[in-house]
C-alpha cells in the first residue's frame, strides 16, 4: 500500500502517518499486514519542518502545496490511498481555500488512478447546511466535494477529540482547571460525543481497508454522550480538582465565548470561534456503520474519563507528540529569514549581543534549547507579559501557547509566540556551532525574527544573540523605535541570565530544571508548573 498523506505538520496527520509505517507502541494502530509493504508519502509546503521527527527517515517527504495543482498531481503518482487532514482554520477566508484545496485533490486522485480518499470531517446534525454554522458547513462542502471527484471516498465525522494537545482539549483543560466559578452560555448544555484521538487514528487507518468501493460518510464517537458542562466536571474530577460551579446566562453570545477563550486559554480567537460555533449544534453519531467494518477493539472504544487520563499522563510527562499549535499560523509574516546580502537597499534594524560563558557548549545550548514556555524568557517577565496580553488583545496568539515538550524542540515547533524556523544541533554545522532561530508569529507591522547561537571557544562557550526586525511601512518604523528603550533590559537581560544559568548549572539536567525551579525572575507571568493527574492544583 502507498499512502500520500496531507496535513503532516498539523495535529491528526503527524500522528497517523508514523502509524502507518508502524511507529508508536499501539500494535492495533498498524496497517494490515495482509496489505502489503507500506510506504508513506508526507506532502508538505516545508519539508524543514519533518527534518527533526523520529519517523522521517522512514517516509518520503515532498514539498507542494494542494493549492497547486502541479504539485498535488506529482504528489499523487503511484498512490493508492490519499489522506486529506487539512483545515484551514484560522484562515479568515477558508470555506474558499478548503474548496479549492478539494477540488484540486479530487481531480489530481482521478487522473492518478488513486483507489481511495480518506477526509476527516466534522460531525453535524442531519438537515440544511444553511443552519450549520460556517466551520461545520464547510467541513461538509469539503466532504461531498471529494465524494463527488470520482474517487471512491470515506468521509469520517467526529465531533471534540479528546487528546493531548488538541485544540478542543486544550480549551476543555484551562477552562475548567483556571476558572472553579464559570458564568457559562446555553451551548455548554448541548450533548457532545467526544472520542478519544487514538480511536481517531484506528479508524483512520481501517477506512483504507474497507472493502468494496464505499464513498459515503460515517459518524465517529467515542461509547459516552455528554454535555460540555458534563465534560468539564468530569475533567475535574479525574485532575483531583474541585466541583466546578456554573452559573448558566443566556446573553453569553458565540463571539463573545470566543473572546472569553482567548483570554483564558492558550487557543487563539481565530481557531476558538470557529469550535466553539460547531458546539452550539447537538454532534451526536446519528449512525454507527462504521461499527461493521471496524468492530471495536476487544477492550472496547476508550472511555471520556480514560481519555481524560491519558491525555493528562502524557502532558504530564512531557510527551505530546503534536500539538494544535503545530500548524502555521495565517495572517502572520511565514517568509524565512531573508538572507544579508537581500537587504542591500532595504530597511532592517538588529539589535546584537554576545557575551563568553564558563560554560560548557553543550550545557548553554540546553538552556537555549529549553528557553520559553515554563521557563519564561530570562529577562524582565513583566515586559514579557504585557506585550503577549497585547497581542491577545488584537487576535494574536501571545506567549499562552507554550511549547509541545519542555526540553526538546523540533523545526516548525511553536513557541510562545514564536515559530522554530531552523534548529542546528552543536556540532551539526561547519563551525560546530548550534543555532535557535525562531519567527514572530505575534500581530507586529513588519516581519521580526530571534536568533540565538552557542558557540564553542576554549575554556567554554561564546553566546551569540541577534534580533531583527524588517519594518512594513511607517507604523514599523514607529513600532521598533517604540520598543528600543527597552531592549538594554529585555535583550541585555537575556544574554546575562542565559549565560550565568548555564555557568550555574553543574550538568545538562539540571541546566534544564534550574530556571524554573530556583529563578523565579526566569518565568514569564502566566506560566504555572506542571501537576500530575489526581492532585489538586
Amino acid at each position: 500500500m502507498r499512502y500520500l498523506v496531507t496535513g503532516t505538520t498539523g495535529y491528526i496527520g503527524g500522528r497517523l502517518a508514523p502509524r502507518l509505517l508502524g511507529h508508536g507502541p499501539e500494535a492495533d494502530l498498524v496497517p494490515d499486514p495482509a496489505t502489503g509493504p507500506v510506504h508513506v508519502r508526507c506532502l508538505v509546503r516545508d519539508p524543514d519542518k519533518l527534518a527533526d521527527v523520529p519517523w522521517a527517515p522512514d517516509a518520503e517527504i515532498v514539498r507542494g502545496d494542494l493549492l497547486d495543482p502541479d504539485s498535488v498531481r506529482e504528489a499523487c503518482r503511484d498512490i493508492d490511498v490519499v489522506y486529506f487532514l487539512v483545515h484551514s482554520l484560522s484562515d479568515s477566508d477558508f470555506a474558499a481555500t478548503d474548496r479549492r484545496a478539494a477540488l484540486i485533490l479530487g481531480e489530481a486522485a482521478r487522473e492518478a488512478g488513486v483507489q481511495r480518499i480518506v477526509y476527516l470531517g466534522g460531525l453535524h446534525p442531519d438537515g440544511d447546511p444553511a443552519d450549520l454554522s460556517a466551520h461545520l458547513a464547510s467541513r461538509v462542502e469539503v466532504g461531498e466535494t471529494l465524494m463527488r471527484s470520482g474517487v471512491p471516498t470515506v468521509v469520517l465525522q467526529a465531533a471534540v477529540i479528546l487528546g493531548s494537545g488538541s485544540a478542543s482539549f486544550e480549551m476543555l483543560r484551562h477552562l475548567t482547571e483556571r476558572l472553579p466559578l464559570m458564568v457559562t452560555p446555553r451551548w455548554v448544555h448541548n450533548r457532545i460525543q467526544p472520542i478519544a484521538v487514538r480511536d481517531v487514528l484506528r479508524y483512520l487507518i481501517r477506512a483504507a481497508e474497507i472493502p468494496g468501493r464505499p464513498n459515503r460518510t460515517f459518524d465517529i464517537g467515542g461509547p459516552e454522550i455528554l454535555t460540555y458542562v458534563e465534560m468539564m466536571q468530569r475533567y475535574a474530577a479525574v485532575a483531583g480538582l474541585s466541583r466546578r460551579r456554573v452559573v448558566p446566562v443566556p446573553l453569553l453570545t458565540p463571539s463573545l465565548s470566543a473572546h472569553w477563550v482567548n483570554i483564558v486559554t492558550p487557543v487563539p480567537r481565530s481557531i476558538a470561534a470557529p469550535l466553539i460555533e460547531s458546539l452550539v449544534h447537538e454532534v451526536v453519531c446519528s449512525e454507527q456503520d462504521i461499527l461493521s467494518f471496524v468492530p471495536d477493539p476487544p477492550e472496547g472504544r476508550i472511555g471520556y474519563d480514560r481519555a481524560v487520563r491519558l491525555a493528562l499522563s502524557r502532558i504530564t510527562d512531557g510527551e505530546v507528540e503534536t500539538r494544535w499549535s503545530g500548524a502555521t499560523v495565517q495572517n502572520v509574516p511565514s517568509d524565512p529569514l531573508p538572507s544579508d546580502p537581500e537587504w542591500a537597499g532595504g530597511s532592517v534594524y538588529l539589535d546584537e549581543r554576545e557575551r563568553d560563558c564558563d560554560a560548557a557548549p553543550e550545557q548553554l545550548w540546553t538552556v537555549v534549547k529549553g528557553i520559553g514556555g515554563e521557563r519564561g524568557w530570562y529577562s524582565f517577565p513583566l515586559a514579557w507579559s504585557v506585550r503577549g496580553w497585547m497581542d491577545r488583545a488584537v487576535g494574536g496568539v501571545g506567549l499562552t501557547r507554550g511549547r509541545r515538550d519542555p526540553d526538546d524542540l523540533h523545526t516548525g515547533d511553536a513557541l510562545d509566540w514564536w515559530r522554530v524556523e531552523r534548529l542546528v544541533e552543536p556540532g551539526a554545522g561547519p563551525d560546530g556551532a548550534g543555532l535557535l532561530r525562531l519567527r514572530a508569529e505575534m500581530k507586529v507591522p513588519g516581519r521580526a525574527w530571534l536568533e540565538m547561537t552557542v558557540r564553542p571557544r576554549d575554556g567554554g562557550s561564546t553566546y551569540h544573540q541577534r534580533a531583527v526586525f524588517i519594518p512594513h511601512g511607517l507604523p514599523g518604523f514607529l513600532y521598533w523605535w517604540a520598543v528600543a528603550p527597552f531592549h538594554g533590559i529585555v535583550f541585555g537581560g537575556m544574554v546575562r541570565n542565559i549565560t550565568r544559568t548555564a555557568e550555574r548549572a553543574g550538568d545538562g539536567e539540571a541546566a534544564r530544571r534550574e530556571p524554573a525551579r530556583r529563578r523565579p525572575w526566569h518565568r514569564a507571568a502566566g506560566s504555572r508548573p506542571r501537576r500530575r493527574p489526581g492532585r489538586a492544583a
